[in-house]
């Protein structure tokens, strides 16, 4: 068993009925425990733990309960398409923008899930990891630990330490993950890979960039969400990282975003995978310098995610409305242009600062959801699978 991942990796089957024990002891999981469920007793959900003998098992006995739950009450469905994955029975890497903190990873499982195959192991940040208790439950929930505010030096070990082990999952124990292709939420959805994800990536493996990034079987994943309930909380962190220069967002801030993206409508919600890139990769020139690599790969991770979003109203009418046209007018009905235009106007109404400037959060909200038809578009040219 290898030793170097124990801080980061998710627990070992044999390890859960510890911390299984450790988590129904503490008072504030008990607390969210019960909350969640309110019609079940603390103690019958405490046996029920106790008889998960995987993590697997415990996902399907309680995330995938929950997450089933806030699809129901705030989604008008979620649906997944995987027919440009090939293969379901090997491990891939998804790739996917980032929209909701909690939801983007959780909906996929629940998706995979009901398509007969695993869930993924997933990628968070250690700054969501408020209370002991959370960073017991997502290692229970099959996630593993990226380590955030760090010396450039620990970041360097860090990330070498997360890319063996992100190798070691796909290969070894053939089991899929899913990563955001950034840090963080692009806030203004102008979805981009941040090309540290990739240089990450490519720390750990054999062989040159190429090999490394091939040996992880990367899959674009686009998610289209038809509304975003932090857009409100999004467009306000704009106005304050404008007026305050070194503003910072707090643990605070944090679970209200987790709270909002979980609880808040989000209309129509779609995965849509894209096929894997390694013909793409094995095509490219290796005696390329790493910069000018690294540069086209995350072109060709983003063609594939702009390639692959699913449109709404909302989209279109964004669009028109930023750029004073009605070219896309035979996309919405002027009952969808009103709802929408509505709904802007009562996130806006959320927006609790002291000297809020309307028009600059109007357009940054209206942008939110222009951009992914605007990226869309751009790939039309290009014309990629």
């Amino acid at each position: 068993m290898n030793m170097e991942f124990d801080e980061i990796r998710p627990y070992h089957d044999e390890e859960l009925p510890q911390i299984y024990e450790e988590l129904i002891a503490d008072p504030a999981f008990q607390q969210v425990a019960s909350a969640v469920f309110p019609e079940v007793p603390f103690e019958a959900l405490a046996q029920k733990m106790r008889t998960c003998k995987t993590k697997l098992e415990f996902q399907k006995a309680f995330c995938y309960t929950i997450l089933k739950r806030f699809a129901r009450d705030t989604t008008q469905g979620v649906t997944l398409d995987l027919t440009a994955q090939t293969d379901k029975t090997s491990a891939y890497t998804y790739i996917s923008n980032h929209r909701d903190i909690i939801l983007d990873s959780g909906f996929l499982s629940v998706e995979l899930i009901d398509k007969g195959m695993d869930t993924v192991e997933i990628a968070i940040g250690d700054n969501l990891l408020i209370y002991p208790w959370i960073k017991k439950f997502v290692r229970v929930n099959k996630s593993f630990i990226v380590q955030r505010a760090l010396t450039m030096r620990q970041m360097l070990e860090s990330s070498g330490r997360m890319s063996r082990y992100m190798h070691h999952t796909i290969k070894d124990k053939n089991q899929s993950i899913w990563i955001a292709q950034r840090e963080g939420r692009a806030k203004d959805s102008n979805d981009r890979t941040q090309e540290s994800v990739l240089k990450m990536l490519a720390m750990g493996g054999e062989g040159d960039i190429i090999d490394r990034l091939i040996e992880m079987n990367i899959l674009p994943l686009a998610i289209s969400y038809e509304y975003d309930p932090c857009d409100y909380l999004k467009a306000q962190e704009f106005q304050l990282k404008r007026d305050i220069p070194d503003y910072k967002k707090t643990q605070e801030d944090d679970l209200k975003n987790m709270q909002t993206g979980l609880f808040g409508p989000k209309g129509r919600v779609h995965f849509q995978v894209a096929s894997c890139i390694n013909e793409e990769l094995e095509k490219l020139d290796r005696s390329l310098s790493k910069p000018e690599l690294f540069s086209q790969i995350s072109a060709l991770i983003d063609r594939r995610i702009h390639a692959n979003y699913r449109m709404y109203p909302g989209n279109y009418i964004a669009h028109d409305y930023l750029s004073g046209t009605q070219a896309f007018a035979g996309h919405y009905t002027a009952e969808e242009k009103k709802h929408f235009t509505d709904y802007i106007d009562q996130q806006l109404a959320r927006i609790e600062l002291p000297n809020k400037d309307i028009p600059f959060l109007r357009e940054k909200m209206l942008l939110m959801y222009a951009n992914p038809l605007t990226n869309y578009l751009a790939t039309r040219t290009d014309n990629p699978k």
